[in-house]
Protein backbone atom coordinates (compact mmCIF):
# COMPACT_ATOMS: atom_id res chain seq x y z
CA UNK A 1 0.00 0.00 0.00
CA UNK A 2 1.02 3.57 -0.50
CA UNK A 3 1.94 5.65 2.31
CA UNK A 4 -0.66 6.90 4.50
CA UNK A 5 -1.80 10.96 3.22
CA UNK A 6 -2.12 13.62 5.73
CA UNK A 7 -5.39 16.17 4.15
CA UNK A 8 -6.22 18.93 6.87
CA UNK A 9 -7.43 16.65 9.74
CA UNK A 10 -7.75 13.22 8.56
CA UNK A 11 -5.66 10.83 7.52
CA UNK A 12 -6.22 9.30 3.92
CA UNK A 13 -5.03 5.50 2.49
CA UNK A 14 -5.32 5.14 -1.38
CA UNK A 15 -7.24 2.61 -1.90
CA UNK A 16 -5.58 -1.26 -3.07
CA UNK A 17 -8.97 -3.50 -4.00
CA UNK A 18 -12.36 -2.98 -4.00
CA UNK A 19 -13.57 -5.69 -1.77
CA UNK A 20 -14.18 -4.25 1.37
CA UNK A 21 -16.42 -2.02 0.40
CA UNK A 22 -18.42 -4.77 -2.06
CA UNK A 23 -18.85 -6.40 1.77
CA UNK A 24 -20.10 -3.07 3.32
CA UNK A 25 -22.66 -2.73 0.68
CA UNK A 26 -23.52 -6.60 1.21
CA UNK A 27 -24.14 -5.55 5.01
CA UNK A 28 -26.24 -3.40 4.61
CA UNK A 29 -29.02 -5.71 5.60
CA UNK A 30 -29.76 -9.12 6.40
CA UNK A 31 -29.75 -11.65 3.64
CA UNK A 32 -31.26 -14.82 3.32
CA UNK A 33 -30.12 -17.59 1.56
CA UNK A 34 -33.12 -17.09 -0.88
CA UNK A 35 -31.63 -13.90 -1.89
CA UNK A 36 -28.07 -15.40 -3.06
CA UNK A 37 -26.11 -15.22 -5.17
CA UNK A 38 -25.20 -11.71 -5.01
CA UNK A 39 -23.21 -10.19 -7.63
CA UNK A 40 -21.86 -6.96 -7.58
CA UNK A 41 -19.79 -5.40 -10.31
CA UNK A 42 -17.65 -2.07 -10.40
CA UNK A 43 -14.49 -0.69 -12.78
CA UNK A 44 -13.01 0.63 -9.67
CA UNK A 45 -9.81 2.26 -9.93
CA UNK A 46 -7.05 1.00 -7.11
CA UNK A 47 -3.45 1.77 -6.19
CA UNK A 48 -0.60 -0.77 -5.61
CA UNK A 49 2.89 0.46 -4.26
CA UNK A 50 5.36 -0.97 -6.92
CA UNK A 51 8.40 -1.00 -6.89
CA UNK A 52 10.04 0.80 -9.39
CA UNK A 53 11.93 -1.58 -10.75
CA UNK A 54 8.57 -3.79 -11.94
CA UNK A 55 7.11 -1.05 -13.38
CA UNK A 56 6.37 -1.32 -17.17
CA UNK A 57 4.55 0.77 -19.68
CA UNK A 58 1.06 -0.32 -18.93
CA UNK A 59 1.65 -3.79 -18.25
CA UNK A 60 2.90 -2.92 -14.63
CA UNK A 61 1.82 0.10 -13.01
CA UNK A 62 0.48 1.53 -9.68
CA UNK A 63 -2.58 2.71 -10.13
CA UNK A 64 -4.89 0.89 -12.39
CA UNK A 65 -8.72 0.02 -13.16
CA UNK A 66 -9.68 -3.28 -12.22
CA UNK A 67 -13.47 -4.40 -13.51
CA UNK A 68 -13.58 -6.12 -10.49
CA UNK A 69 -16.80 -8.41 -9.37
CA UNK A 70 -17.47 -9.82 -5.59
CA UNK A 71 -20.51 -12.82 -5.95
CA UNK A 72 -21.82 -13.59 -1.99
CA UNK A 73 -23.07 -17.26 -2.62
CA UNK A 74 -23.56 -20.10 -0.58
CA UNK A 75 -20.97 -22.97 -0.88
CA UNK A 76 -23.41 -24.97 -2.88
CA UNK A 77 -23.81 -22.24 -5.46
CA UNK A 78 -19.88 -21.69 -5.65
CA UNK A 79 -19.05 -24.45 -8.39
CA UNK A 80 -21.38 -22.82 -10.70
CA UNK A 81 -20.75 -18.85 -10.18
CA UNK A 82 -17.09 -19.96 -10.81
CA UNK A 83 -18.30 -22.19 -13.85
CA UNK A 84 -20.24 -19.25 -15.22
CA UNK A 85 -17.16 -16.64 -14.34
CA UNK A 86 -14.76 -18.85 -16.30
CA UNK A 87 -17.18 -19.34 -19.54
CA UNK A 88 -17.67 -15.46 -19.25
CA UNK A 89 -14.25 -14.47 -19.51
CA UNK A 90 -13.08 -17.20 -22.06
CA UNK A 91 -16.39 -15.75 -24.17
CA UNK A 92 -14.60 -12.39 -23.56
CA UNK A 93 -10.74 -13.10 -24.76
CA UNK A 94 -11.88 -15.14 -27.64
CA UNK A 95 -14.43 -12.29 -28.74
CA UNK A 96 -11.22 -10.26 -28.33
CA UNK A 97 -9.49 -12.52 -30.48
CA UNK A 98 -7.46 -14.73 -28.01
CA UNK A 99 -7.17 -18.58 -28.95
CA UNK A 100 -4.50 -19.58 -27.31
CA UNK A 101 -4.38 -19.57 -23.17
CA UNK A 102 -2.98 -20.99 -20.19
CA UNK A 103 -4.64 -21.91 -17.26
CA UNK A 104 -3.61 -22.45 -13.54
CA UNK A 105 -5.42 -23.41 -10.49
CA UNK A 106 -3.69 -22.58 -7.65
CA UNK A 107 -4.01 -25.08 -4.37
CA UNK A 108 -3.48 -24.40 -0.95
CA UNK A 109 -0.79 -22.87 0.47
CA UNK A 110 1.30 -24.23 2.89
CA UNK A 111 1.55 -23.45 6.83
CA UNK A 112 -1.03 -21.03 7.61
CA UNK A 113 -4.17 -20.40 5.52
CA UNK A 114 -7.60 -19.21 6.21
CA UNK A 115 -11.10 -21.66 5.87
CA UNK A 116 -11.15 -25.13 7.30
CA UNK A 117 -9.02 -28.12 5.56
CA UNK A 118 -12.06 -29.56 4.79
CA UNK A 119 -13.58 -26.57 2.88
CA UNK A 120 -9.80 -26.09 0.96
CA UNK A 121 -10.84 -29.70 -0.01
CA UNK A 122 -14.18 -29.27 -1.75
CA UNK A 123 -13.09 -25.50 -3.25
CA UNK A 124 -10.03 -27.02 -4.87
CA UNK A 125 -11.97 -30.14 -6.10
CA UNK A 126 -14.97 -28.09 -7.32
CA UNK A 127 -12.53 -25.96 -9.53
CA UNK A 128 -11.03 -28.54 -11.11
CA UNK A 129 -14.09 -29.96 -11.96
CA UNK A 130 -15.32 -26.78 -13.69
CA UNK A 131 -11.62 -27.15 -15.52
CA UNK A 132 -12.30 -30.20 -16.76
CA UNK A 133 -16.63 -29.87 -17.38
CA UNK A 134 -15.50 -26.86 -19.54
CA UNK A 135 -12.80 -28.98 -21.54
CA UNK A 136 -9.58 -26.71 -20.52
CA UNK A 137 -6.30 -28.10 -20.45
CA UNK A 138 -4.48 -26.89 -16.99
CA UNK A 139 -2.16 -27.12 -14.49
CA UNK A 140 -2.18 -26.98 -10.78
CA UNK A 141 -0.04 -24.52 -9.22
CA UNK A 142 0.47 -26.46 -6.21
CA UNK A 143 0.85 -24.53 -3.09
CA UNK A 144 0.31 -21.61 -5.38
CA UNK A 145 -2.83 -20.23 -3.69
CA UNK A 146 -3.73 -17.14 -1.59
CA UNK A 147 -3.92 -17.55 2.07
CA UNK A 148 -7.56 -16.80 1.69
CA UNK A 149 -8.51 -19.25 -1.14
CA UNK A 150 -7.68 -21.35 -4.09
CA UNK A 151 -7.81 -19.83 -7.12
CA UNK A 152 -8.33 -19.81 -11.26
CA UNK A 153 -5.87 -17.86 -13.77
CA UNK A 154 -6.11 -17.30 -16.93
CA UNK A 155 -2.60 -16.44 -19.19
CA UNK A 156 -1.86 -14.75 -22.25
CA UNK A 157 0.96 -14.61 -24.56
CA UNK A 158 1.89 -11.28 -26.05
CA UNK A 159 3.36 -11.21 -29.30
CA UNK A 160 6.79 -11.38 -28.33
CA UNK A 161 5.75 -14.83 -26.43
CA UNK A 162 5.61 -13.15 -22.81
CA UNK A 163 3.17 -14.40 -20.37
CA UNK A 164 0.58 -12.24 -18.53
CA UNK A 165 -1.67 -13.12 -15.91
CA UNK A 166 -5.25 -11.48 -16.97
CA UNK A 167 -8.49 -12.81 -15.73
CA UNK A 168 -8.74 -14.45 -12.20
CA UNK A 169 -11.30 -16.11 -10.25
CA UNK A 170 -10.51 -16.35 -6.68
CA UNK A 171 -12.49 -17.90 -4.04
CA UNK A 172 -11.95 -16.21 -0.24
CA UNK A 173 -12.95 -17.78 2.86
CA UNK A 174 -11.08 -15.22 4.52
CA UNK A 175 -12.79 -11.87 4.13
CA UNK A 176 -16.25 -13.61 4.90
CA UNK A 177 -15.23 -14.70 8.29
CA UNK A 178 -12.75 -11.38 9.57
CA UNK A 179 -15.75 -8.98 8.57
CA UNK A 180 -18.60 -11.47 9.48
CA UNK A 181 -20.27 -11.79 5.82
CA UNK A 182 -23.19 -13.80 6.83
CA UNK A 183 -26.68 -14.90 5.75
CA UNK A 184 -29.64 -16.42 7.26
CA UNK A 185 -29.81 -20.15 5.92
CA UNK A 186 -32.85 -22.34 5.64
CA UNK A 187 -32.52 -23.64 9.86
CA UNK A 188 -32.88 -20.01 10.21
CA UNK A 189 -29.23 -19.30 11.66
CA UNK A 190 -26.29 -17.21 10.31
CA UNK A 191 -23.77 -18.85 7.97
CA UNK A 192 -20.19 -17.57 6.32
CA UNK A 193 -21.21 -16.76 2.57
CA UNK A 194 -18.34 -17.78 0.69
CA UNK A 195 -16.50 -15.15 -1.88
CA UNK A 196 -16.24 -15.35 -5.58
CA UNK A 197 -13.39 -12.49 -6.66
CA UNK A 198 -13.76 -12.00 -10.48
CA UNK A 199 -11.83 -10.26 -12.70
CA UNK A 200 -12.44 -10.92 -16.50
CA UNK A 201 -9.98 -8.45 -18.15
CA UNK A 202 -7.86 -8.30 -14.84
CA UNK A 203 -6.37 -4.96 -15.01
CA UNK A 204 -7.70 -2.64 -17.81
CA UNK A 205 -4.55 -1.29 -18.42
CA UNK A 206 -3.20 -4.60 -18.99
CA UNK A 207 -5.17 -6.12 -20.98
CA UNK A 208 -5.04 -3.12 -23.37
CA UNK A 209 -1.49 -3.34 -23.57
CA UNK A 210 -1.46 -6.88 -24.46
CA UNK A 211 -4.33 -6.51 -27.01
CA UNK A 212 -2.33 -3.90 -28.40
CA UNK A 213 1.19 -6.49 -28.23
CA UNK A 214 -1.48 -9.38 -29.67
CA UNK A 215 -2.27 -7.51 -32.95
CA UNK A 216 0.83 -5.19 -33.37
CA UNK A 217 -1.27 -1.99 -33.54
CA UNK A 218 -3.62 -3.30 -36.48
CA UNK A 219 -6.79 -3.92 -34.87
CA UNK A 220 -9.56 -5.56 -36.75
CA UNK A 221 -11.60 -3.31 -38.00
CA UNK A 222 -14.19 -3.35 -35.14
CA UNK A 223 -11.58 -2.73 -32.38
CA UNK A 224 -9.78 0.05 -35.09
CA UNK A 225 -10.04 3.43 -33.04
CA UNK A 226 -10.47 4.99 -36.65
CA UNK A 227 -12.17 2.41 -38.84
CA UNK A 228 -12.35 4.62 -42.19
CA UNK A 229 -9.95 7.76 -43.56
CA UNK A 230 -11.05 9.77 -46.19
CA UNK A 231 -8.48 11.54 -48.32
CA UNK A 232 -9.58 14.09 -50.66
CA UNK A 233 -6.95 14.54 -53.46
CA UNK A 234 -7.41 18.18 -53.52
CA UNK A 235 -9.32 20.93 -51.59
CA UNK A 236 -12.24 21.13 -53.81
CA UNK A 237 -12.74 17.59 -52.87
CA UNK A 238 -13.20 17.98 -49.74
CA UNK A 239 -17.65 18.63 -49.75
CA UNK A 240 -17.39 15.15 -51.22
CA UNK A 241 -15.07 14.16 -49.10
CA UNK A 242 -17.32 15.32 -46.21
CA UNK A 243 -20.84 13.57 -47.92
CA UNK A 244 -18.76 10.38 -47.87
CA UNK A 245 -17.63 10.63 -43.87
CA UNK A 246 -21.16 11.76 -43.45
CA UNK A 247 -22.56 8.87 -44.26
CA UNK A 248 -20.11 6.43 -42.56
CA UNK A 249 -21.02 8.31 -39.45
CA UNK A 250 -25.02 7.59 -40.23
CA UNK A 251 -23.66 3.67 -40.19
CA UNK A 252 -21.46 4.04 -36.65
CA UNK A 253 -18.27 4.17 -38.49
CA UNK A 254 -15.22 5.81 -36.47
CA UNK A 255 -14.29 8.05 -39.54
CA UNK A 256 -11.41 10.88 -40.15
CA UNK A 257 -11.13 13.13 -42.94
CA UNK A 258 -7.22 13.45 -43.67
CA UNK A 259 -7.15 16.54 -45.75
CA UNK A 260 -3.51 17.95 -44.88
CA UNK A 261 -2.16 19.96 -48.12
CA UNK A 262 1.03 17.32 -48.45
CA UNK A 263 0.49 14.85 -51.10
CA UNK A 264 -1.99 12.20 -51.16
CA UNK A 265 1.25 9.33 -50.85
CA UNK A 266 2.24 11.35 -47.86
CA UNK A 267 -1.11 11.07 -46.75
CA UNK A 268 -2.00 7.33 -47.27
CA UNK A 269 1.63 6.20 -46.00
CA UNK A 270 0.04 8.01 -42.72
CA UNK A 271 -2.94 6.20 -42.30
CA UNK A 272 -1.29 3.04 -43.10
CA UNK A 273 1.51 3.57 -40.16
CA UNK A 274 -1.64 4.49 -38.15
CA UNK A 275 -3.12 0.83 -39.29
CA UNK A 276 -6.30 2.40 -40.17
CA UNK A 277 -7.97 -0.80 -41.58
CA UNK A 278 -9.62 1.40 -44.85
CA UNK A 279 -8.46 4.21 -46.91
CA UNK A 280 -10.67 5.87 -49.30
CA UNK A 281 -8.99 8.26 -51.52
CA UNK A 282 -11.85 10.84 -53.77
CA UNK A 283 -11.20 13.12 -55.79
CA UNK A 284 -13.13 13.92 -59.80
CA UNK A 285 -14.26 10.69 -61.26
CA UNK A 286 -15.42 9.91 -57.55
CA UNK A 287 -17.45 13.20 -57.30
CA UNK A 288 -19.20 12.72 -60.35
CA UNK A 289 -20.05 8.82 -60.02
CA UNK A 290 -20.76 8.73 -56.21
CA UNK A 291 -18.12 6.18 -55.18
CA UNK A 292 -14.93 5.89 -53.42
CA UNK A 293 -11.49 4.11 -54.42
CA UNK A 294 -10.80 2.13 -51.51
CA UNK A 295 -7.17 0.58 -50.38
CA UNK A 296 -7.45 -1.60 -47.68
CA UNK A 297 -4.38 -1.64 -45.20
CA UNK A 298 -1.19 -3.41 -45.96
CA UNK A 299 -1.46 -1.81 -49.56
CA UNK A 300 -4.22 -3.78 -51.13
CA UNK A 301 -6.18 -1.72 -53.58
CA UNK A 302 -9.75 -2.81 -54.05
CA UNK A 303 -10.39 -0.12 -56.86
CA UNK A 304 -13.33 2.12 -57.39
CA UNK A 305 -17.07 1.09 -55.87
CA UNK A 306 -20.43 2.83 -55.21
CA UNK A 307 -20.44 4.13 -51.71
CA UNK A 308 -23.00 1.90 -50.81
CA UNK A 309 -21.18 -0.88 -51.91
CA UNK A 310 -18.59 -0.17 -49.48
CA UNK A 311 -20.79 0.59 -46.59
CA UNK A 312 -22.54 -2.55 -47.14
CA UNK A 313 -18.89 -4.68 -47.55
CA UNK A 314 -17.98 -2.95 -44.37
CA UNK A 315 -21.14 -3.14 -42.32
CA UNK A 316 -20.64 -6.66 -41.34
CA UNK A 317 -16.97 -5.87 -40.33
CA UNK A 318 -18.08 -3.42 -37.69
CA UNK A 319 -19.61 -6.07 -35.11
CA UNK A 320 -17.19 -8.21 -33.07
CA UNK A 321 -17.07 -11.77 -34.33
CA UNK A 322 -19.58 -14.10 -32.62
CA UNK A 323 -18.16 -16.74 -30.14
CA UNK A 324 -19.53 -19.59 -29.12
Amino acid sequence: MFPTMQVEAHKYLLKPMNCPFHITIYKTQTRSYRDLPIRFCELGTVYRYERSGVLHGLLRVRGFTQDDAHIFCTPDQVKDEVKAAVQFALFILRTFGFSEFEVKIATRPEGKFAGTLEGWERAERELQEVAQELGLDYELDIGGGAFYGPKIDIFLRDCLGRRWQCSTIQLDFNLPERLDVTYIGPDNKEHKVVMVHRALFGSMERFMAVLTEHYAGAFPVWLAPIQVAVLPISERHLPYALQVAERLQMEGVRVEILAKSEPISGRIFDAEARKVPYMLVVGDREAQSGTVSVRERGRKDHGSMPLEQFVDWLKPQLKPPKVE
